[in-house]
């Protein structure tokens, strides 16, 4: 007699999707507008199963922004280097736009709910890492007027995608924000070459 086995099925990050779901509420309704139960019924399960994944609220913020944090903050290393050096400019403004677009939820949320949220860790360590940043434009640049183009062109482009709802605007859309924003943070940072 054959025994035959089940095909497994493809295991579902229940997780990943329940972070998915929160960080998308966060940003819509805000950290405080957003509860566990609402959390629970838009991703179709118990509060006790988010609680199983998440110990509390807070928790689940946590897990939902640190992925965007921790990319920001690898992403921005030698930051005034590669905006300054004419070879590595026009990359690095690409990458800087797809990066915002990637993760324009968790963007959303910390400009947008940073200053109410500055008791929790994920967002003292966000903004620790726009601190960096500013200090970088200090350290890096000469001149007053090369920090000031560097901030309006990133700080711009961030608040460009912040500004409008945080769902955004349809695929075809996206794709004309991401050139438009591509041209003018690199006409914005073209004249910081060494």
């Amino acid at each position: 007699m054959s025994v035959t086995h089940p095909i497994p099925r493809a295991q579902h990050d229940v997780a990943a999707e329940l972070r998915q779901i929160a960080l998308s509420m966060f940003a819509e309704h805000g950290y405080a507008g957003t509860s566990l139960q609402q959390i629970a019924d838009a991703a179709g399960y118990s509060k006790s199963s988010v609680l199983y994944h998440f110990r509390s609220k807070e928790a689940l913020f946590e897990a939902a922004l640190a992925p965007s944090v921790a990319e920001l903050a690898g992403f921005l290393e030698s930051l005034v280097e590669k905006v300054t050096s004419g070879d590595r400019r026009a990359e690095f403004t690409a990458n800087f736009v797809d990066l915002l677009l990637e993760h324009r939820l968790a963007a959303h949320i910390i400009i947008n709910q940073g200053q109410t949220l500055s008791d929790i860790p994920i967002i003292d360590e966000a903004r620790g890492t726009i601190d960096r940043i500013g200090e970088s434009f200090m350290l890096g640049l000469p001149t007053t007027k090369q920090r000031i183009r560097l901030g309006v062109a990133l700080a711009g482009a961030a608040y460009i995608l912040v500004a409008s709802s945080p769902g955004l605007t349809a695929a075809e859309d996206i794709d004309e924000v991401r050139e438009a924003l591509i041209d003018v943070v690199g006409e914005l940072i073209t004249p910081l070459s060494s």
